[in-house]
């Protein structure tokens, strides 16, 4: 007996040396490791910030020893849910502006920038999220309200898709802006002869240059309230649309003094010093930062009638939006981005700027080819150059929720049989067989379960409407989920670092308290993130009350 009782120590002591180390250990979890097979496992364990191993809870904990473990309690696990399409330097801006989002009328916007004005009472008074198809009136407002109130004081407030702007006299007075100011791609609004203060695309950029810069120690906060939002609706990785090069060596020195964990895959803006950097030094590259593309912008958007149309505009006869650029230089820029071996990302709402830039990537890429080149939006596409995403292998970048949100009057924009082609997400996926998907924040909110939510059901965080919109251009859950990950991962050329919990990548994960691919419709945005988790770091914990 007492022979026995020895071999079992032994054998005890044995098992238990050979587990191998690690730092962290997770089971008894439904874990969605978005693999190839879009397999599902219970466990997985954790080193040096990377998923070392997978399986059930039993083979993890037997073979593994670490000082952290987390028991899941059967909750839903995962991979880091990554935005395919923001604007993070705009939403960390935004967080100290005026918010205008979800106004009902002109006079509701302007109270909001009133009370705001009480508690800033220095500089420039900005604000973003207006939209006039919300409004009772759905024209666009004047400035003189704004002149009234603050005669003296700069007023530059955004549409909500950053194509659009009022400004009051004394921003037009800095930016010497007169009444026949004439810009391609872009307008500036009169009426009788008179400044109405609405800048339109281009003509934004006239007053945009001449708010005065903020401060580093103000930058830095934007990007950490917005990096903490993020981490709150468990984004793990997130991609930036055009920003300039200096922001490469600013987010770089955050991220290496820890204080910005955030991953971001980085668009340089359409401008002669970001290629010249670009060309000069080469793609940069570290766990968190991946800059090797260019953000182009074709046209508009549809809800200022800035995008470009084959046709006119339904409720306005007569005007086809515009180009932002003439097409001469979509081409050169092509041809030089395509040289440099860089990734070409190209914003094109309407069907006419759709085609043009389809044409023009087919030109420069010619057939087949893993570049992976893509059109952010790609919002109304005629159903006849819909092929060509998959003959030069071009990538549509989506955004759920501009369908859920353009709904209620894109069909007076467009027409009926012109809507038919919008918003097409099941086709455009259809084309290579994958699709990015993001929000395009703050354009639209930073969640991206309501992005799960218009993906897969159709409808608006108010369960409008009740049958789904254009059902025909759902994606299924499985498809969706990877649109989050995988897919976004693969448009950032990351699937092989990310974008799934398998062995050799980072382990950047998003616990929630539910199961959003088995959930019943109603209960999807219900759903809490309870825990984010990056590089095996728990970056958020959900706290009752929140």
């Amino acid at each position: 007996m007492k022979l026995f009782y020895f071999a079992f120590i032994v054998l005890l002591a044995t098992s238990c040396s050979t587990k191998r180390e690690a730092d962290m250990l997770v089971y008894h979890a439904k874990v969605y490791t978005v693999d190839e097979s879009f397999s599902l496992t219970e466990a997985f364990a954790v080193k040096d910030g990377k998923i070392i191993e997978t399986g059930t809870s039993d083979f993890i904990k037997n073979s593994y020893k670490a000082a952290k473990e987390i028991d899941a309690g059967g909750k839903p696990i995962y991979p880091g849910f990554i935005d395919g399409h923001a604007h993070f330097f705009g939403y960390g801006s935004s967080l100290q502006q005026v918010n205008l989002i979800g106004t009902k009328s002109w006079q509701e916007a302007v109270d909001r920038l009133t009370a705001f004005a009480q508690n800033n009472k220095e500089g420039w008074l900005i604000g973003y999220g207006w939209d006039q198809n919300d409004w009772e009136n759905t024209s666009f407002p004047d400035n003189l309200l704004l002149n009234k109130l603050f005669p003296d004081r700069p007023v530059s407030l955004s549409r909500i898709d950053g194509h659009a702007t009022i400004v009051n006299d004394a921003a037009i007075k800095a930016a010497g802006l007169m009444p026949d100011f004439k810009l391609d791609g872009g307008e500036v609004e009169t009426k009788e002869g008179k400044l109405t203060g609405i800048l339109i695309d281009n003509a934004t950029k006239l007053v945009e240059k001449v708010i005065p810069s903020r401060t580093i120690k103000q930058k830095t906060k934007e990007l950490l309230d917005a990096q903490k939002n993020c981490f709150a609706k468990g984004l793990t990785t997130v991609a930036d649309c055009g920003v300039d090069y200096e922001a490469i060596s600013f987010v770089d020195s955050l991220q290496r003094a820890n204080q910005l964990k955030m991953r971001i895959y980085m668009m340089l803006s359409d401008k002669p010093a970001n290629y010249d950097y670009l060309f000069k030094n080469g793609a940069f590259k570290t766990d968190r930062l991946d800059v090797r593309s260019f953000k182009v912008y074709a046209d508009g958007a549809l809800g200022s009638r800035g995008a470009c149309l084959l046709q006119p505009y339904s409720d306005q006869p007569g005007h086809y939006g515009f180009l932002l650029s003439d097409k001469a230089h979509f081409a050169e820029v092509a041809e030089k981005i395509f040289a440099k071996g860089f990734q070409m990302c190209t914003h094109a709402i309407g069907d006419s700027a759709n085609r043009e830039i389809l044409t023009v990537y087919g030109k420069v890429l010619k057939g087949s080819n893993d570049r992976r080149w893509r059109i952010e939006h790609a919002q109304v596409v005629s159903p006849e150059d819909l092929k060509l995403f998959k003959q030069f292998s071009i990538i549509p970048s989506v955004q759920s929720t501009h369908a859920t949100s353009d709904m209620y009057w894109a069909g007076e924009r467009l027409g009926a049989e012109r809507l038919k082609g919008a918003y097409a997400n099941k086709q455009l996926m259809q084309q290579n067989g994958w699709i990015i998907l993001g929000t395009d924040f703050p354009v639209e909110k930073i969640d991206p379960l309501i992005t799960f939510y218009a993906a897969v059901f159709r409808k608006d965080d108010k369960a409008y409407p009740a049958n789904g919109f254009q059902m025909e251009n759902a994606l299924s859950k499985e498809e969706t989920l990877r649109g989050m990950t995988i897919w976004a991962a693969k448009g950032n050329f990351e699937e092989k670092e990310k974008g799934s919990l398998e062995k050799g990548k980072f382990a950047d994960f998003v616990i929630l308290d539910q199961d959003i691919m088995t959930a019943q419709p109603k209960d999807v945005l219900k759903t809490k993130v309870l825990n984010t988790y990056l590089n095996g770091e728990q970056v958020f914990e959900f706290e009752s009350g929140e």
